[in-house]
């Protein structure tokens, strides 16, 4: 028998009113994910559950992995079903992680299936979903209109002629789908491989000679401008940590120079490029009153035996424990004494990170834009009702919580919007149960209000995404 009942998470009577009343029936400002856009530009249609449940997703293989299955049936070329199978066999060991709660919430959501997975009922779910997935409701298209999806923010490469974005805005379709600007490959100076491949790429997409750093950063700023057009408003870093380094152009043409004819930077010069480079994107975001959004704190591809199997992302990333916020600060120092400083969402990997980010966010505030600098979702590992509630109590100790732009998937899977759901669930047992404690008045046009506009109304608000 299922345990996600109508109440699932919800301890309280506030909690249940707050949830039912106020954040169930909210659309989705899905303003970060990785979801292709290819995917949306077909409509396409998953011909199996382990296409659409398991193909990409590097939280499921993570865990199969620690339950012994093979790599064969993470990542490898074994029978789709028996990928399943693997899966089913592993969900009963995941008691206690979320994606226990994310799997059957995903199950119940999309395929109306309410049983326990596991490997007993794994045939059944399998027949039962591959029927489900032939109907209209379940092609991307379905899905983005099931979950009332108003905005998907993918993340693009600038070197990507967003082509498959030119062909969703022809399609007419309800959900607002834009590119977002993330230009980490512009940064690998120490690996002149990579990035004489990328800089090649950035002189043919942008039509723009990149033999100097000066013809580098005005294609780079030409695609800046050309997502501009197809109606990005947001940048996306991936950083370890913020990088500072003050140098001169001069130093930073000439560490271009060495990368470009194959002499990998040093750390110093890389911390000066990233530095350098990163500052020039934040005066671009400001100067079009983009969003700039800092992913900190992973600690990436730590297996060097399966980085070289698999490559990237598939699920060998952990949580670094290094110096974070000092170098932070003196990033958005260096734009703000200019009055050049954009929105902000910094995404701290590391919750032990929580308050010092936070109070270094609220040195940066400008007294004009509410909630500029904000301390994003939890993410990642974070992304789980214990991480969440301790991102969320930092954020209302420290900051202004009624102003939080609130939840997103940072997903590769069309079947991740019941995260929004288990976050507004935890979201609404946090609120409700400072209600029932006294801590909040039960007022619940105040409270209820609240809730309301983290779920939607503020993301909208402060990302500014025309036409939604």
């Amino acid at each position: 028998m299922t345990f996600i009942t109508d109440d699932f998470l919800l301890q309280s009577d506030a909690a249940r009113e707050l949830y039912h009343g106020y954040a169930e029936d909210e659309p989705i400002y899905d303003y970060h994910c990785h979801l292709p856009p290819e995917d949306v530009a077909s409509n396409r249609r998953f011909s199996n559950l382990f296409e659409i449940w398991l193909e990409g997703d590097h939280y499921k293989w993570r865990a199969m992995r620690a339950n012994g299955v093979s790599e064969e049936l993470c990542t490898g070329d074994a029978d789709p079903y028996d990928k399943f199978l693997a899966w089913c066999r592993t969900v009963p060991n995941t008691l206690r992680n979320p994606l226990y709660h994310w799997s059957h919430l995903e199950l119940k959501r999309y395929f109306e299936i309410d049983l326990s997975i596991n490997e007993d009922t794994a045939q059944e779910i399998w027949d039962a979903a591959n029927a489900k997935l032939k109907e209209d409701s379940l092609s991307a298209h379905g899905i983005l209109e099931n979950f009332k999806v108003k905005v998907v923010g993918t993340t693009d490469d600038p070197v990507d002629s967003l082509a498959n974005h030119k062909a969703i805005q022809n399609l007419g379709i309800d959900t607002k789908v834009v590119p977002t600007f993330r230009p980490d490959k512009g940064l690998a100076v120490d690996n002149p491989v990579a990035f004489n491949g990328w800089a090649e790429r950035l002189s043919e997409v942008s039509g723009m000679d990149v033999d100097s750093f000066s013809g580098f950063i005005a294609a780079l700023k030409a695609r800046h401008d050309f997502f501009h057009d197809m109606g990005g408003r947001l940048t996306d870093h991936g950083l370890e940590r913020c990088f500072f380094a003050e140098t001169s152009e001069a130093a930073i043409g000439a560490i271009y120079d060495k990368a470009r004819s194959g002499v990998a930077a040093t750390v110093e010069e890389k911390e000066q490029f990233g530095f350098y480079l990163m500052r020039e994107v934040g005066r671009w975001n400001a100067d079009k009153d983009w969003t700039m959004q800092l992913h900190v704190g992973a600690l990436r591809n730590n297996s060097t035996r399966m980085f070289e199997a698999l490559g990237p992302d598939t699920g060998f990333d952990s949580i670094a424990d290094i110096s974070q916020v000092g170098v932070m600060g003196r990033f958005f120092d260096s734009l703000d004494r200019t009055n050049q400083l954009p929105k902000t969402v910094v995404y701290n990997l590391n919750w032990s990170d929580n308050y010092s980010v936070a109070t270094m966010l609220g040195n940066f505030q400008d007294g004009k834009t509410p909630g500029k600098m904000q301390l994003g979702t939890g993410w990642w590992h974070l992304d789980q009702k214990e991480a969440m509630e301790a991102q969320m109590n930092a954020l209302s100790n420290l900051g202004l919580f009624p102003r939080f732009v609130g939840m997103l998937t940072d997903s590769r899977s069309f079947l991740s919007y019941p995260r929004h759901e288990y976050f507004r669930r935890v979201l609404c047992d946090l609120v409700g149960a400072d209600v029932e404690s006294g801590a909040l008045p039960r007022d619940m046009d105040l409270v209820g209000g609240m809730v309301k506009n983290i779920c939607f109304q503020n993301a909208a608000d402060y990302f500014g995404i025309e036409g939604v």
